[in-house]
């Protein structure tokens, strides 16, 4: 039986029969060489298995990469929780430096004492900055390091040998 579309076409007059029989010979000849394919799309098929496995271990590997920053992160969150200093009642301001701007928090005299002598750190949390320990700020800045961490570096410079007022020493802490 002929194909219906075949059928079709032969009777509209659109193909002959010499042009019928000709398709139906370069359609059985090119399902005789169609075995000599299948070798080449097996090693298609195994070349895109291959490239496929390779996708899913980066996808995978990032996937873990990304937990673990999210592990680190909330273990960040956690110690700067549990050890955040009370800033409650400070009135006098400590300036430091957080994304090239410089930004004011107001903390007690003790608190701003610490901060200058670097024994206190303060971290952005929450769109808020926190003071914590400097053992704690340590620990933060290894476990989440995208996060800004201040901490006052404290440096003594030796004075020039001809510098007049290399006797008196000028507080880092000094309030203008």
């Amino acid at each position: 039986m002929v194909n219906s579309l075949q059928a079709q076409l032969l009777k509209s007059g659109l193909v002959d029969e010499k042009k019928l029989k000709q398709a139906q010979r370069a359609k059985k000849k090119a399902a005789k060489n169609e075995p000599e394919k299948s070798y080449d799309s097996a090693a298609a098929v195994d070349k895109a298995r291959a490239e496929k496995a390779e996708r899913d271990r980066a996808l995978n590997q990032q996937r873990k990469d990304d937990a673990a920053r999210k592990e680190r992160e909330a273990q960040a969150k956690q110690l700067i929780e549990q050890n955040k200093l009370d800033r409650a009642g400070g009135e006098t301001a400590y300036q430091f430096a957080s994304k090239n701007k410089i930004k004011k928090i107001y903390v007690t005299e003790e608190q701003f004492g610490k901060l200058s002598r670097g024994q206190l750190g303060v971290v952005r949390m929450s769109g808020n900055f926190e003071l914590i320990p400097i053992e704690i700020a340590h620990k933060v800045s290894e476990r989440a390091p995208q996060w800004p961490v201040h901490i006052a570096k404290v440096e003594q410079q030796a004075p020039a040998e001809d510098d007049p007022y290399a006797a008196f020493q000028v507080p880092d802490d000094l309030m203008w």
